[in-house]
C-alpha cells in the first residue's frame, strides 16, 4: 500500500523544471518497484533509495536544495504472512484495525505539534521549518528524511485491514470532528472510501466563509483514501 501526497508550491520559484506530479509518479513508481524486489530492506531504507534514485533523475537540471523543491507526504504498509510494516512521514495518515475492531492510527504529527504563529507565512516555513529540525520533514531530495518516518512493524495475526489516508481525507477526524478514528475507519469499511471523501467535501463547502476550523488554509485539499483487508 503506497498513497503519495504532493506537497503544492505556491506560485513562485522552486527550483525545479519538473511538476509535482512528475515527482510523485517517479517516488510512487521507485517505491513499488522496490517494496516489492527487496524484501530484505526495511520501509525506511526503501523510502531512502527511492528519494534518492528520483533526485538522481533531475539533479542535473534542477536545484534540489531549493525548500520547494518538489516533495510529497508518505504512507506505506507492507506485509507478509508473518508480519505488517508500517511507514508514515508527514501528515498522511495509517490506520490499522486489529483483531478485536480496535483501530490504532500511526501519526507523524511534527506540523501539528507546530505553534500556529510559527505557520504565519510560506516563507517563514520554508526558512525555518520545513525539513529542518525542529520543524517537519517531507520525503522531497534528500533520503536520511527517511529515518524521520513513523514506522514500525506488527504481527500480521494482530492486523485485520488498513486504511491509509491523505489529510485531506483525515480532515474528517483531524479538522472538523466529526469522530474518532474508529468511527472513521468503520465509515470506510461499510460504506467506502468515496463516502469519506464526499463528506468532508460536504463540510469544506459549509465552512467555505466562516473558517470555524482552525489550521485550514484552503476549502479544499486533495482527499485519497486507500482501504485493505488482509
Amino acid at each position: 500500500m503506497i498513497v503519495l501526497d504532493g506537497v503544492t508550491p505556491p506560485k513562485g520559484e522552486t527550483g525545479c523544471l519538473h511538476s509535482v506530479p512528475w515527482f510523485t509518479t517517479r517516488l510512487g513508481g521507485a517505491l513499488t518497484e522496490l517494496t516489492v524486489s527487496s524484501r530484505d530492506l526495511t520501509l525506511p531504507e526503501i523510502l531512502a533509495r527511492a528519494i534518492g534514485r528520483t533526485a538522481g533523475a533531475h539533479a542535473q537540471t534542477c536545484e534540489l536544495s531549493h525548500p520547494r523543491t518538489p516533495q510529497a507526504t508518505v504512507a506505506l504498509a507492507r506485509w507478509s504472512a508473518e508480519a505488517v510494516e508500517y511507514l508514515v512521514l508527514s501528515d498522511s495518515a495509517l490506520l490499522l484495525q486489529g483483531a478485536d475492531g480496535t483501530v490504532t492510527p500511526v501519526l507523524d504529527d511534527r506540523l501539528d505539534r507546530l505553534p500556529r504563529s510559527a505557520l504565519a507565512t510560506e516563507a517563514q516555513v520554508d526558512a525555518t521549518l520545513r525539513n529542518k529540525e525542529g520543524g517537519f520533514f517531507t520525503a522531497a531530495a534528500d533520503p536520511s528524511v527517511a529515518a524521520r518516518a513513523v514506522a514500525g512493524t506488527v504481527p500480521r495475526r494482530e492486523v485485520r485491514a488498513l486504511a491509509a489516508l491523505t489529510d485531506g481525507a483525515a480532515r474528517w477526524t483531524e479538522k472538523f470532528h466529526e469522530g474518532d478514528w474508529r468511527a472513521l475507519f468503520e465509515m470506510v469499511a461499510k460504506d467506502g472510501a468515496r463516502s469519506l471523501v464526499d463528506r468532508v467535501r460536504e463540510l469544506e463547502t459549509a465552512d467555505r466563509e466562516e473558517r470555524a476550523f482552525l489550521r485550514r488554509s484552503k476549502t479544499h485539499d486533495d482527499a485519497t483514501v486507500v482501504y485493505v483487508e488482509l
